[in-house]
């Protein structure tokens, strides 16, 4: 273990994919924010030490791979804030979240805002993005989020990613925040045009448990994770109340349209 300053790590910038024209003016920031919102959690996915140390790269590493490797299900609370460059606009929201890991491409997840009031709602395959205020839900294909090398973040959605091997992997500019909480910079191998780079905070309470017991303990370590795309947009997510393997029902996961409402398929 290394001495290590303490920084809080700054916040960059996202997009997603564009719209076609006859829905873009309508949706195009929500479409933005539904890209975001998906590449983001999935990305997502103890003996105390003194704050004053760190942990190698490689023990933090492994208290995020071997704690994700044993989660089924995650229901959490979470604030998020994102910023389109091009607009210069930067919005806030946040709610609660539910992912459900399944093979290959059977994961689910739910999003519900509270503020905006929205639900973002997928069963594996379709995803429902529901806009109560506007009467409108668009609906598309989980697997078009992913076009033009976005498959990382199905991979982590499936619980199938492995951030060694994914990602190059660094300690950012400061190794720990002023929580003492680990910050790292990943860049993936694969070029995609809605991750050019992830950041993640890794709880330092989980990184000594890994350390003290020789295994991790924590199936979602994660604080906060940033998603970054090739424009310099961002989308940050800060999790808490996470709760892990609960048996989540795979109904949470589905999603009835209502009565009146403007369907607007994306496909």
């Amino acid at each position: 273990m290394s001495e290590c300053p303490v920084k809080l790590l700054p916040l960059q910038h996202i997009e997603g994919p564009e719209l076609p024209p006859e829905t873009f003016t309508t949706f195009q920031r929500s479409n933005m924010k539904l890209a975001g919102t998906v590449a983001m959690c999935i990305a997502l996915i103890a003996l105390s030490v003194s704050s004053a140390l760190c942990a190698e790269l490689s023990q933090v590493v492994r208290t995020l791979e071997q704690g994700y490797a044993t989660l089924n299900d995650l229901q959490a609370d979470f604030s998020q804030r994102s910023s389109i460059r091009a607009l210069k606009r930067e919005e806030k929201g946040g709610g609660e979240l539910f992912i459900k890991k399944g093979g290959g491409k059977d994961s689910m997840f739910r999003f519900d805002y509270k503020k905006p009031k929205q639900q973002i709602v997928s069963n594996g395959k379709t995803v429902w993005y529901y806009i109560p205020d506007q009467k409108q839900v668009m609906v598309m294909d989980l697997a078009q989020l992913f076009e033009a090398g976005n498959g990382i973040a199905m991979n982590y959605l499936a619980g199938l990613g492995q951030v060694s091997k994914d990602f190059s992997i660094a300690f950012a500019a400061e190794q720990k925040d002023k929580s003492g909480d680990y910050q790292l910079e990943l860049i993936p191998h694969k070029k995609s045009p809605a991750m050019a780079k992830l950041q993640l905070t890794i709880s330092g309470d989980a990184v000594e448990s890994f350390i003290a017991k020789g295994r991790a303990s924590t199936p979602f370590p994660v604080v906060s994770s940033t998603v970054i795309d090739q424009v310099g947009n961002a989308t940050r997510m800060d999790f808490s109340d996470v709760k892990t393997n609960r048996g989540i029902a795979s109904g949470k996961f589905t999603f009835k349209i209502p009565s009146g409402v403007q369907v607007i398929k994306n496909r």
